[in-house]
């Protein structure tokens, strides 16, 4: 018996394509074809590890409560240099990267040694400290934890330079998928194709649901993860360099001196500055020639870290607070990195978990307490803004519970379309062959596809790169090898 889905009566006559218009989706499909099937499997990973880092906050929190939370909250907390010099000596010789101080009377205090490795950005070993007597509770590698191999592969497929360059091409393609196949889906929307496979129709009608209903959201996940690339990254830098949208200019700095300016934060492994500041310039302390005012600041208890005549940290940080604009408890944390060298400066960092316009760095002269630069939100350019809040976004913690479901749902999507396309490509494939849409025939239309694309491709280095080297292979080897040209099309 014919199902009713085969009965020619019951299928309505498609409307005809004009040839061009034909050839110009046979075009997009095709670049939208292999695409998908090139970088599904790195967009799977990146959607999947992406759902799951969304958690680490509350993770973290489940994970090392025993060394993060007291049993008892304290009254009366050790100076914090004692509590440095606790840390310092589980790992003897080991410089200290950062201190974070408590926010609340059940917390430890958080010293962060240097690691294993020592690169740019290299994690460190955090011991956590009672701030009551100065002992040590406990440490953890921070370069192996969980979440931070969930991160690796996020940003760089556990492969270094080699990865992050992998994961950026995905990322722009992704962003070319969504293009593409919204062309299709508008294109298409109005025509009845030959009826399918139920399972077939299913699938593609989940595909373009997905595509339609999240693409949106899949676009700006992806546009909001793309300054922390390498290559697209970096060229935002420059942007802002030369635009004036990263560096604040010091007429607006509330705390204004005039020291020389060296070095930068962005090189330091534990800086973890807000990204629009990384590489502002750092002041240098000036030590009184004389030491006035520095008798009894020498460094206590036996963290010989600081220089002599330098304040201690407690007492750094103390002459910092009047000036930190907005931290509240449980809000925002604070995380003081000590000087490096005799003109080496405290750099005392509010860090947001919400709302980065709290975000403030300071930097302190060790000899004097006085602040010498501060900045923030204020300060910050307006692509320096846009950066932040999206990086905010991205991490779904800009807007508590609402933020994270919906950065979830575009993972969620991300894995849909990716799972949906490549089971429908499994299902047609022809047996021997890709299954690729066929090769247009008219070249005004394939010059017209390949001048937008490379549109895309100026404003997405590394995917228009891979997009020159899909049209070399294309025209030097795939149209000249016949076993090849059966196969991809």
């Amino acid at each position: 018996m014919t199902s009713v889905e085969t009965r020619p009566e019951t299928a309505a006559p498609a409307p005809v394509k004009s040839p061009s218009s034909s050839q110009r989706y046979r075009a997009v499909w095709r670049w939208h074809f292999y695409a998908g099937l090139f970088v599904a499997p790195v967009l799977l990973v990146l959607a999947v590890t992406g759902s799951i880092y969304l958690f680490k906050e509350p993770f973290e929190a489940w994970r090392y409560q025993d060394v993060r939370t007291l049993a008892q909250p304290i009254t009366t907390a050790r100076p914090l240099s004692e509590q440095v010099a606790a840390a310092r000596l589980t790992h003897p010789g080991t410089p200290v990267m950062s201190v974070i101080p408590p926010m609340s009377a059940d917390r430890t205090t958080r010293v962060i040694l240097q690691g294993a490795d020592t690169g740019p950005f290299a994690q460190g070993i955090s011991v956590y400290v009672d701030p009551g007597t100065a002992t040590v509770v406990g440490e953890i590698d921070d370069g192996a934890t969980f979440m931070r191999v969930i991160r690796t592969i996020h940003g760089e497929l556990m492969s270094g330079t080699v990865g992050d360059r992998i994961v950026e091409i995905a990322a722009c393609w992704a962003l070319i998928l969504v293009a593409t196949g919204t062309y299709l889906w508008w294109s298409g929307r109005r025509t009845r194709r030959k009826p399918t496979r139920p399972g077939r129709g299913r699938l593609r009608r989940l595909h373009i649901l997905s595509g339609v209903g999240g693409g949106t959201v899949v676009v700006f996940l992806v546009v909001s993860g793309l300054p922390w690339s390498g290559v697209w990254g970096d060229g935002l830098q420059r942007i802002q360099d030369r635009t004036g949208s990263t560096y604040p200019n010091a007429s607006d700095y509330p705390h204004l001196s005039t020291p020389p300016l060296s070095g930068d934060l962005s090189a330091n492994p534990d800086a973890k500055v807000p990204w629009a500041a990384e590489r502002l310039p750092v002041p240098a302390s000036t030590q009184d020639p004389g030491g006035d005012g520095h008798a009894g600041h020498g460094a206590t208890g036996g963290d010989a870290v600081l220089q002599p005549g330098a304040l201690p940290i407690e007492q750094a940080l103390a002459a910092a607070r009047p000036a930190i604009r907005s931290c509240p408890p449980g809000e925002c944390d604070l995380k003081v990195l000590l000087p490096d060298g005799a003109k080496g400066v405290y750099t005392v960092v509010a860090e947001p978990r919400r709302d980065p316009a709290d975000a403030q760095t300071l930097h302190v002269d060790q000899y004097s307490g006085r602040v010498l630069v501060s900045y923030g939100w204020a300060e910050y350019g307006v692509l320096a803004k846009a950066v932040e809040q999206g990086v905010a976004l991205h991490e779904g913690r800009r807007y508590g519970t609402a933020n994270l479901i919906v950065m979830l749902g575009a993972c969620l999507t991300l894995i849909t379309l990716v799972v949906t396309g490549a089971w429908m490509w499994w299902k047609r494939r022809p047996r021997g062959r890709a299954g690729a849409p066929a090769r247009t025939t008219d070249r005004r239309t394939s010059y017209g596809v390949i001048a937008i694309m490379a549109v895309l491709g100026l404003l997405f280095p590394l995917a228009g790169v891979t997009m020159a080297v899909v049209l070399l292979i294309d025209w030097l080897v795939l149209r000249r090898v016949p076993a090849l040209a059966r196969v991809f099309g």
